[in-house]
């Protein structure tokens, strides 16, 4: 199933309405780990819609996670699902989300790399309400064996970890069921819940979604270093290094960025698998 990278680059910016409510918040919160323990004062800013508040990576599944699929559905792309994964994600946020919402959204693919025996499609978001700007919103979608069209190889630079001790570094344990309850924000991609999809995919067994373990870093990190405030947050990128399986446990570590005070580096990594990297050249951007 080729993709014609020309036509993806040049069709028309896609156009629709995203609309949430507190329910939705909720349920992404709860999909990413929030509210262990249930009764604890930090977790109901993120599970009690009375003093909700909202994570910035929010925006990747708000209105039911449509937005995510426009690069899927764009002219020129015709892919199996067995092929895609998700390659990296970042996320501004121009003022903080709030728990009820209605936006335009305004997507287009902006670039289709040529990694050889794979392509990179890069899907560029934005987001607006009454208010103005909300958010804008960038995705690499890594679909495998649609490469070598001779196309450009695209950006291959990496950022290393500090090499010095972690600021901080938290656990975060992964429910089994964690992929189930996270594809209910609308990512229905059986990879995450059909052992025979995710063996035809390469997986011996399903994996979590890349944007579960996005949530989950981003978290640990408003709650470690930025006091529970998630409107500090400014901006948020992430490489998916690697997968994540229900049932395992996350390491996040973070560096504070002493050129750079405003960032804090993040790596996150699986803990029974020594360490397989999971996220990399991530980097949370605060006030």
């Amino acid at each position: 199933m080729p993709i014609d990278a020309r036509q993806a680059v040049a069709a028309a910016p896609r156009r629709s309405s995203l609309t949430w409510d507190h329910k939705d918040v909720l349920l992404y919160h709860l999909g990413i780990g929030a509210g262990t323990p249930a009764t604890d004062p930090d977790e109901l800013r993120y599970t009690l819609e009375s003093r909700l508040h909202v994570l910035p990576s929010f925006a990747t599944v708000a209105g039911g996670g449509s937005a995510q699929s426009g690069a899927l559905a764009a002219p020129g792309i015709d892919i199996d699902l067995a092929a895609v994964l998700h390659g990296g994600q970042s996320v501004e946020v121009h003022r903080p989300l709030p728990a009820c919402g209605s936006v335009s959204h305004t997507s287009r693919v902006t670039a289709v790399h040529d990694k050889g025996k794979a392509a990179v499609i890069v899907l560029r978001a934005e987001a607006a309400d009454a208010r103005g700007p909300l958010w804008t919103s960038e995705s690499e979608i890594f679909v495998k064996g649609e490469g070598g069209f001779g196309g450009e190889r695209g950006s291959s630079t990496r950022l290393e970890p500090p090499a010095r001790t972690p600021d901080h570094t938290v656990e975060r344990a992964l429910r089994e069921d964690q992929a189930l309850l996270y594809r209910l924000n609308g990512d229905w991609n059986p990879l995450h819940a059909d052992p025979e999809f995710a063996k035809r995919a390469g997986f011996d067994r399903p994996i979590l979604h890349g944007l579960c373990s996005y949530g989950i870093a981003l978290k640990a990190v408003v709650d470690t270093v930025l006091d529970g405030n998630v409107t500090r947050v400014r901006a948020y990128r992430t490489r998916f290094a690697g997968v994540a399986y229900p049932g395992e446990t996350l390491r996040v570590r973070m560096w504070r960025e002493t050129p750079a005070p405003d960032r804090i580096q993040v790596t996150v990594t699986a803990v029974e698998r020594d360490d397989a990297p999971v996220l990399a050249d991530t980097v949370v951007t605060h006030r």
